[in-house]
């Protein structure tokens, strides 16, 4: 036999022993995440990708448009901001003062209507689920025990579980929190078929007390959303609908990854537009009322923006989480609560200045998961320089 036929046959032989492997261990989606990483030269997953997944529509009515301001992209961003932003690969760059357009810029032939990936936004998404539940009565505080909607946290250890331990990323359950990792948690989730079995019936298990730790970890978000489907009755994507995207007058219809079974992706995987996601900021706010009309418990809104009363893994008390909102306690003098995702999908908030940003794009500065990314105050700062062109000019 020749030494090439030998190396074919070995090769197909190590070929069949992998596919026999991942077929073992329930690790084929491997196959679908390296298809559409490495194959298409990538590393990892990317804003754009919505199509390689089943999705579910979040349906809009009534579209409620942001009116432009009269001041409408009449500044400019100094050139070394915009050179920051393009170099993070910035596709949509949104300001809204005083619930009006100030600026709006757009790259690589995105617009207003273009969907994105929102990532880990879609974590604080779902935390907005659960105050609008709480509101009306379907959930009864964030206390509840989470066995009271999934049978497997009845008993033992378990039971200990609330909402709020899922929320502000205390549940002591050891997810694996690993971006590089093709066996962890979010590469099994994300390209992966049963989001149930592997978050509720797979290896992860409460190991720790929960309500004492903050570990930031995507698992807790997707237990969230089967506690909100248990607790509503709905899909999470329905739900979204009717009692967001609908009363909140979104422009277009917004879209969540599934899994194969039907499952949203609740930990990331919210599709939608700069403009419709500065939504969440005004709600917010504003304590959780749209237009005069109450659809998130005010209450819950107060206590999602300041931080939970944690302690990080350094020991160190928490300054930066709330009820899946990020927070800045102080920037330039200003209180800040965000939303974020692993690409530098953002949406901030800044009261006091009456100033909203969205900031979505392909790039952003790696950051460990209890800190503010760096590139963030890009984006802050050129905000601010707007909203201070607009206040200087009113003066005169």
């Amino acid at each position: 036999m020749s030494t090439t036929k030998k190396f074919l046959l070995g090769f197909v032989a190590v070929l069949l022993l992998i596919h026999i492997s991942l077929w073992v261990t329930e690790k084929t989606y491997l196959y679908k995440g390296v298809a559409n990483t490495y194959l298409k030269g990538r590393s990892g997953p990317t804003i754009d990708e919505h199509l390689i997944f089943e999705n579910r529509t979040i349906k809009t009515a009534n579209s409620q448009d942001w009116p432009n301001s009269v001041y409408y992209n009449k500044y400019e961003i100094s050139d070394s901001l915009i050179e920051k932003m393009e170099f993070y690969k910035t596709v949509a760059f949104l300001v809204i003062k005083d619930d009006s357009v100030l600026y709006e810029q757009y790259w690589e032939n995105f617009s207003d209507s273009s969907l994105s990936n929102s990532f880990s936004m879609g974590k604080t998404i779902v935390s907005v689920l659960v105050g609008a539940a709480i509101h009306e009565g379907k959930i009864k505080s964030v206390d509840q025990p989470v066995g009271d909607f999934i049978p497997e946290f009845k008993e033992g250890d378990n039971a200990k579980l609330t909402i709020k331990h899922l929320l502000t990323m205390s549940s002591g359950i050891n997810f694996d929190e690993d971006y590089v990792n093709p066996f962890a948690y979010p590469a099994e989730a994300y390209y992966g078929s049963d989001l149930r079995k592997l978050t509720i019936n797979g290896k992860y298990k409460l190991t720790e007390e929960p309500g004492k730790v903050f570990k930031y970890l995507s698992g807790n978000t997707q237990l969230l959303a089967f506690v909100l489907e248990a607790a509503t009755g709905m899909k999470i994507s329905d739900y979204a609908s009717e009692k967001l995207w609908k009363p909140m007058g979104a422009n277009y219809n917004a879209q969540w990854n599934l899994d194969d079974n039907g499952n949203e992706k609740a930990f990331c995987c919210f599709m939608s537009n700069a403009r419709d996601f500065a939504r969440f900021a005004k709600l917010y706010r504003d304590y959780g009322r749209w237009n005069g009309i109450q659809i998130v418990d005010s209450e819950y809104v107060a206590n999602s923006i300041i931080p939970a009363d944690l302690v990080q893994k350094d020991g160190s008390k928490l300054e930066t989480y709330g009820y899946s909102w990020w927070i800045v306690n102080d920037y330039k003098g200003h209180k800040i609560f965000y939303m974020r995702g692993i690409l530098g999908q953002y949406v901030w908030c800044i009261p006091d200045l009456n100033l909203i940003v969205v900031r979505l794009g392909r790039k952003r500065v790696p950051q460990p998961s209890d800190a503010h990314p760096e590139d963030m105050f890009i984006y802050l700062d050129a905000a601010m320089e707007l909203a201070a062109k607009k206040n200087s000019e009113k003066i005169l």
